[in-house]
């Protein structure tokens, strides 16, 4: 038998021989970390699973890669999502594994064998420990992801002003992001209420650049695929001499100060070239 395979054995015979002692020191270090944010007994749960695991992939060997500890990552990857989920620091979701290693600390009077073992699962802890920080970050990237991703749903609202009208309020910077959401919103919203006139309001917008300006463009002219008219509302004096300056052409594209004008305009239009509108306004 190797030095390897002994060591190995030995780890195991330490972490099983005394499983329950163990655990619990296990679970009592990592809940002083939590500050009770976490349940004594779903704490328990989770590192008793966790603990049963390892033990288990420790008899095939160290490779924490292993298919052997397949079980034991799928445990810390749901530790470590669940974790970034309830708002946990990574200091408090890497303790959870790091404190592993106080367990087996050696004294002046631990054999050699032993002090070797506890260097073997040290190792094998840091990778683990490591595995579980770069897991929880992911997973907070994600929901910061999908956080933006809601929050950009709500801060490009398509509102209904009149039958046969629709705007679309925008406020703070217009990038390609933000462009593809109101694009896809607004057309929606054209189909679902039959509208085919649109005013995209841009007097929230504190600026207009030529990359503003080519977004707000893509926008006008997809509403017109659609078969509506867009009108540009909210051209306060400031932007109109940045667009002259940029040299920024906005064509056919109907634009005007505020929206109560563009809003004026679009009624104008659905009452002389709507016949609808026309023959109820003329009851």
């Amino acid at each position: 038998m190797t030095a390897e395979r002994r060591g190995s054995e030995r780890l195991v015979d330490l972490l099983s021989g005394q499983e329950e002692k163990l655990v619990g020191q296990w679970i009592e270090g990592v809940s002083h970390t939590l500050r009770g944010r976490l349940s004594a007994g779903e704490l328990g749960h989770e590192l008793r699973e966790l603990y049963a695991a390892l033990v288990a992939a420790l008899r095939s060997g160290e490779d924490w890669r292993a298919e052997a500890f397949s079980e034991v990552r799928a445990l810390l990857t749901e530790l470590s999502r669940n974790r970034a989920r309830q708002g946990f620091t990574p200091t408090e979701t890497a303790t959870a594994v790091f404190a592993l290693k106080d367990l087996l600390a050696p004294s002046s009077e631990t054999a050699q064998e032993d002090i070797t073992a506890y260097l073997r699962l040290n190792r094998l802890v840091d990778a683990l420990g490591l595995f579980t920080v770069e897991t929880y970050a992911k997973t907070r990237e994600e929901i910061i992801g999908s956080q933006a991703e809601q929050l950009l749903e709500l801060s490009t609202p398509v509102v209904k002003l009149w039958d046969g009208v629709v705007a679309v309020p925008l406020v703070g910077t217009l990038d390609s992001a933000r462009t593809q959401v109101v694009m896809e919103k607004l057309l929606q919203t054209l189909v679902d209420t039959g509208s085919d006139q649109a005013i995209i309001d841009i007097t929230g917008v504190p600026a207009v650049d030529t990359e503003v300006a080519q977004h707000l463009l893509k926008t006008v002219v997809a509403a017109r695929l659609m078969g509506a008219e867009c009108t540009i509302s909210g051209i306060r004096p400031q932007i109109a001499q940045t667009i002259v300056a940029l040299g920024i052409q906005f064509g056919d594209i109907v634009t005007k100060a505020t929206l109560a004008d563009a809003l004026k305009h679009a009624l104008r239009r659905l009452g002389t070239e709507n016949p609808a509108v026309a023959a109820r306004s003329a009851r």
